[in-house]
């Protein structure tokens, strides 16, 4: 259903080195580098399914802000890639947010893994699995 999920950042080269290390825990590879009409750098992120994810310089030369109550959520394969993911998340400049990456109990999904973080610019990230 999804072609792409763009966040904004205020340092792209930070933004890279901390994507290329999160993004690379699920096998995702560089990404390409755009450069808009604008002139504003795009990074674009694909991990061959059809579904991009950007990070871009916003476009309007505005700083760049997180949007309140988005999360943007990776799938995982295992509950050990959401914590690779979240471990690789903290270790390259993101921050831990909630309860620490593992279980939790849903009414309507049952049991899933679950690690929320945010990236250096503020976005909030998930990694997440639902067992099978």
């Amino acid at each position: 259903m999804l072609f792409h999920t763009m966040v904004g950042s205020n340092d792209i080269e930070r933004s890279k080195n901390f994507y290329d290390t999160v993004l690379g825990t699920l096998g995702v590879g560089e990404p390409m580098r755009n450069i808009a009409d604008s002139g504003h750098t795009r990074l674009i992120y694909n991990n061959g399914n059809g579904t991009n994810f950007i990070v871009s310089q916003p476009i309007n030369d505005e700083p760049a802000t997180v949007a309140n109550g988005s999360t943007v959520a990776f799938s995982c394969n295992s509950p050990e890639q959401v914590k690779q993911l979240h471990d690789a998340a903290v270790a390259n400049g993101g921050t831990s947010i909630e309860a620490p990456p593992g279980p939790r109990e849903t009414a309507s999904m049952g049991t899933i893994e679950l690690a929320y973080f945010r990236d250096p610019d503020g976005n909030k990230l998930c990694g997440i699995h639902f067992p099978k």
